[in-house]
């Protein structure tokens, strides 16, 4: 008699698939917010975590560095002076979380506020774990649609005024304003302020996502609704995932601290780890800005790389708007295919894409769309992959009209 338990029958309904083992990234991995390997500064960060430990290693005794809940007072500080120098933002440490990753501080944001049946604005096209989160809530996602300056605001207000015939007050509005996911615009400075005349009239609060807001090719990068905003109306989220590694998983939160001291107490994990948390704060305090600049030709190289690889095996089959910044490239194929079942095909042959209809609210809008992130793979395997998909796109949906070009001319 076997004395194994059959867990299935203990588990909680509403569960999603399991997990599949681990077998390693696909040969041509376009997807995920992956880094440029070659660019992780192993050295000045092995220099950075031997000096911070050996002057502060003894704080590692306690849960929280003897630094409180909120985080590794050092690496707030940091944020307070680039959240200062490159966003606009006048804040201080006391009004700074650090989180697991922006993740964590989306599903903090979501604990607070929000419960089943409530309502969040999203851009369309959104980022799609954002999306995924609010639903696994019971929570209903309503998108207003983009152009090349990102979320349209009169498109905002009708939304608005319909929400409110229906006696429905959203919970927030969710917004990438700086290099937006996975569109790549920046919001010009004009609608900013239109956004937040339309948040303090019809009275809800804004969540700013600019996790990828460093990675702009010329610098130029515009003041943060949060650096704008003459209230408290505006929750601001950032990552060093995207800056400086994923694998750290150190985001942080910048609110107001009537709101900020709530979310603390929903935070239960004891703090988000203190060795990476010091680390950043050594690290960045030096190098932040060499890195940065360093970093984004680096992607905008590899921007190139892929725009020249879809130009040759898609020619004009692939349209997108060039990003100003970012890891990743939003295309429109013709209407024909499904971008969910080329996923599903070029996965087969080794090749990990994002399906449109992931990324956005409502997926009829996005059933020909694809997000390819270019931040990991190397140029070679960029242009080896573009070939491949092309080939593949085209055996099953005649697009392109021809196969991927053997030959460049």
């Amino acid at each position: 008699m076997s004395t194994d338990i059959d867990y299935s029958s203990l588990m909680s309904s509403g569960l999603p698939a399991p997990a599949p083992k681990w077998q390693g990234f696909p040969e041509y991995n376009f997807i995920g917010g992956h880094n440029d390997r070659n660019s992780i500064p192993v050295e000045d960060m092995i220099s950075a975590v031997t000096n911070v430990l050996k002057r502060d290693g003894a704080s590692l005794a306690t849960y929280g560095m003897q630094h409180g809940p909120q985080g590794y007072k050092p690496l707030r500080e940091f944020i307070v002076s680039k959240l200062a120098q490159r966003s606009g933002i006048s804040t201080s440490i006391d009004n700074i979380l650090i989180t697991s990753g922006s993740g964590q501080a989306l599903n903090l944001v979501n604990a607070v506020l929000c419960e089943p049946g409530d309502t969040v604005l999203f851009e369309q096209f959104s980022y799609a774990s954002a999306i995924t989160r609010i639903r696994n809530i019971g929570v209903n996602p309503i998108g207003v649609p983009l152009d090349e300056n990102g979320m349209r605001m009169d498109l905002l207000e009708e939304k608005l005024i319909e929400l409110q015939c229906k006696s429905i007050k959203p919970k927030y509005l969710y917004v990438i304003p700086t290099v937006q996911n996975p569109g790549g615009s920046i919001m010009p400075d004009e609608n900013r302020q239109e956004l937040l005349r339309l948040a303090r009239k019809y009275d809800f609060p804004i969540l700013e996502d600019e996790c990828y807001a460093d990675l702009i090719w010329d610098s130029k990068r515009p003041t943060a609704l949060a650096g704008m905003d003459d209230g408290n109306r505006v929750i601001h989220c950032g990552s060093f995932s995207k800056t400086i590694a994923p694998a750290l998983r150190v985001g942080y939160l910048v609110a107001d601290w009537h709101l900020l001291s709530q979310i603390i107490a929903v935070k239960n994990d004891s703090g988000t780890g203190a060795l990476e948390q010091m680390m950043l704060a050594e690290y960045c305090s030096n190098h932040f800005d060499g890195h940065i600049d360093s970093l984004s030709k680096t992607l905008k190289n590899k921007l190139d790389t892929l725009v020249e690889a879809l130009q040759v095996h898609f020619g004009t089959s692939a349209e997108f708007e060039l990003p100003e910044g970012g890891i990743f490239l939003w295309i429109s194929l013709p209407e024909q295919v499904d971008t969910i079942r080329l996923g599903q095909l070029a996965a087969g042959e080794g090749i990990a894409l994002n399906p449109g209809p992931e990324w956005s609210t409502d997926q009829k809008p996005a059933s020909s769309k694809l997000r390819l992130c270019f931040g990991h793979p190397s140029k070679e395997t960029i242009e080896e992959g573009v070939s491949k998909l092309a080939e593949i796109c085209h055996r099953e949906f005649g697009v392109p009209l021809r196969g991927a070009n053997k030959v460049r001319s």
